[in-house]
């Protein structure tokens, strides 16, 4: 066992001290901190160019990525291991008024001992065990325990028969340009060394999976996420006259209830079954009070997938878009005949029926019925929206479907669906691959001979619960799959694209070996320190030795 507990510690505070912030200057700071802090390293001062501070492509902000590497002397294999984790976090704001003392472990504790906390934090902070902090989980001690490796093999590569990559990305918490990004630097490296990446090792953080759950975690690939997103458009009536016309708003409630926590949307894979889908915006597009009903009603939802493809999802829910509409018809030809009753009012059958479209079926109905013109005028309404930074991808790409709504013949009420935001690949290591029986092999072994050294269980799952960067380094899409991303996304080619291929390029196994604690993204974010800073950098450094003498 290597003794590291207070060397990752050190450099665990040392990462936390720097507020870094996702999309603030704090990225750039961080990397240019961990950039001088490696190049420091004897190794890289006599091999400078085996580190790297490179900024991100394709981005609206100026950030940087950290990458290095050592050569290991010890034999003369290409066997190439990452060792990836991401710089950033999530905001301090709900720290309030201990927001000063957020990225300052020791005085946040000390701090905390004067607030009201729940029983199990008290009990965290009174042990001396554990340590709070933001990042300190999420996932700074994860980078810290992959950058103790790092400086361990360049003081040792003789015990290195192969080669091992340090990532530290940024923007995981927001658009994951950061991993993105990297591949570009793999790929070449891969071409300018002949690294043969057999592997890669996440450090993510890891928590219980329900009260009472005292099981640390080790996961084998990742869940898949996904942002279907729903324009619902209806028949705008003044609210005197509100059977007159139909919300879009009313056909919106009953989508989100027919999706919202449905057990039938949850995908089993491996025995394992991801949470259903649950609603993260739902809104109409009336930019201001009027007393007319809205237009165009815009509802989105996160999505997770073990085994589907993002075809497979469209499907599912045009089928359940269209349940629900026929259930807001149905609902409301009920009230207005109710309220004809009570008012003596004559009763009209209504002239509406449920209508679901994909984007992509949208689209190509349009271009059919109108070319270049359509073309022509969509493509230069992208660029003038392109033109607004406060645009995120997602309303950016319910904008383009309300403009091309504008040129359907019928515009009686009716859902678009579509993708809207960026998709993070599922990743199934099966051990279909000599390469993922390899890693899988290591892990099992190095789990194996740890756990003697620990209390509690470590327990190995088949896919990380979380969104993570692991989702960029491997596909388990078929290109199929890939281009009901694409064709289904508005913002596709202008403010949002991804180059899968380099992803599909790289293609390597990948597992999470990472911190354990609770409240990540939370004011009292904090890890266990016997697990995070002694068994996760021993259990990747023996999946490491493992794997390199395959």
């Amino acid at each position: 066992m290597l003794q590291c507990r207070e060397d990752v510690l050190a450099l665990t505070k040392q990462l936390v001290n720097i507020e870094s912030i996702v999309n603030t200057d704090g990225e750039k700071i961080i990397a240019k901190s961990l950039f001088t802090l490696i190049s420091s390293f004897p190794y890289f001062a006599a091999h400078p160019s085996h580190v790297r501070m490179e900024q991100t492509r394709n981005d609206t902000n100026e950030r940087y990525n950290v990458l290095a590497f050592v050569k290991g002397t010890k034999g003369k294999s290409n066997r190439t291991i990452i060792l990836m984790g991401h710089m950033d976090t999530v905001g301090i704001d709900d720290f309030n008024q201990l927001k000063d003392f957020a990225c300052s472990p020791d005085e946040l504790m000390e701090a905390l001992k004067s607030e009201d906390l729940p029983r199990s934090a008290r009990d965290h902070l009174q042990s001396g065990e554990w340590l709070f902090g933001r990042g300190i989980l999420d996932m700074k001690s994860g980078v810290a325990s992959n950058l103790y490796l790092l400086k361990y093999y360049s003081q040792h590569p003789d015990k290195l028969d192969g080669n091992i990559v340090f990532l530290a990305e940024c923007d995981e918490e927001d658009g994951s340009n950061g991993v993105l990004s990297a591949l570009k630097m793999f790929q070449s490296w891969k071409e300018e060394h002949g690294f043969d990446y057999v592997g890669a090792i996440n450090a993510d953080f890891v928590s219980p999976r329900y009260e009472g759950d005292t099981n640390r975690y080790i996961y084998k690939g990742t869940v898949g996420k996904l942002l279907p997103s729903f324009f619902i458009t209806g028949a705008e009536t003044h609210v005197g006259s509100c059977f007159e016309g139909l919300d879009p708003n009313f056909i919106a409630a009953e989508l989100t209830k027919q999706i919202d926590y449905n057990p039938e949307l949850c995908n089993e894979a491996n025995g394992e079954t991801t949470v259903p889908p649950v609603s993260l915006k739902q809104t109409d597009l009336k930019p201001s009070y009027t007393v007319q009903t809205a237009l165009a009603a815009y509802v989105y939802y996160n999505f997770f997938i073990h085994s589907w493809t993002p075809k497979d999802v469209l499907i599912k829910l045009k089928e359940q878009a269209s349940i629900a509409f026929d259930h807001a018809l149905a609902s409301f030809d009920e009230r207005y005949r109710k309220y004809c009753e009570r008012s003596g009012e004559p009763y009209r059958n209504i002239p509406w029926r449920s209508r679901v479209y994909t984007f992509e079926a949208m689209e190509q109905t349009l271009i059919k019925e109108n070319g270049n013109a359509y073309v022509n005028h969509m493509a230069s309404f992208k660029q003038i929206l392109m033109q607004d930074p406060e645009l995120d991808t997602r309303m950016f790409a319910a904008r383009v479907v309300e403009e091309a709504w504008k040129w359907m013949a019928d515009k009686s009420p009716a859902i678009i669906l579509f993708y809207s935001s960026l998709y993070s690949p599922r990743i199934e290591l099966t051990g279909k691959t000599d390469k993922e029986q390899a890693l899988i092999h290591a892990l099992e072994q190095a789990v194996e001979q740890v756990q003697p050294e620990y209390p509690h269980p470590i327990v190995t799952r088949n896919f990380f619960p979380y969104i993570s960067d692991m989702s960029f380094v491997a596909l388990s899409d078929d290109e199929e799959g890939i281009r009901a991303v694409s064709d289904n996304n508005p913002g596709w080619g202008t403010k949002h694209f991804v180059e899968y291929s380099d992803i599909r390029n790289l293609n390597v196994p990948v597992i999470n070996i990472g911190p354990y604690g609770v409240d990540a993204h939370k004011k009292l974010e904090r890890m266990e320190m016997a697990y995070s800073l002694d068994i996760v950098p021993n259990i990747t450094n023996l999946v490491i030795q493992g794997l390199l003498q395959g």
